[in-house]
């Protein structure tokens, strides 16, 4: 996860690695991911909630973005 600031705002999320050994990650992701990155920038935060269907990407998502945020002292 890397995750852009401008000062203490998250201005973008880049997920830069996640499951894709197969066709059903895959197809999770692909709709997922583009939702929680905008749910996270439009939260400011890692409070967001999860994407119907994607639990887990969702619990992973978030554990994820806390964990780069606290690293970067937000």
């Amino acid at each position: 996860m890397k995750v852009t600031l401008d000062g203490s705002r998250i201005t973008n999320v880049d997920v830069v690695q996640y499951p894709s050994n197969d066709h059903r990650d895959q197809e999770i992701n692909s709709y997922a991911l583009p939702l929680l990155n905008q749910e996270a920038i439009a939260a400011q935060s890692a409070r967001i909630d999860v994407v119907s269907g994607a639990t887990f990407t969702s619990d992973g998502y978030t554990r994820s973005l806390q964990s780069a945020l606290d690293k970067a002292g937000r």
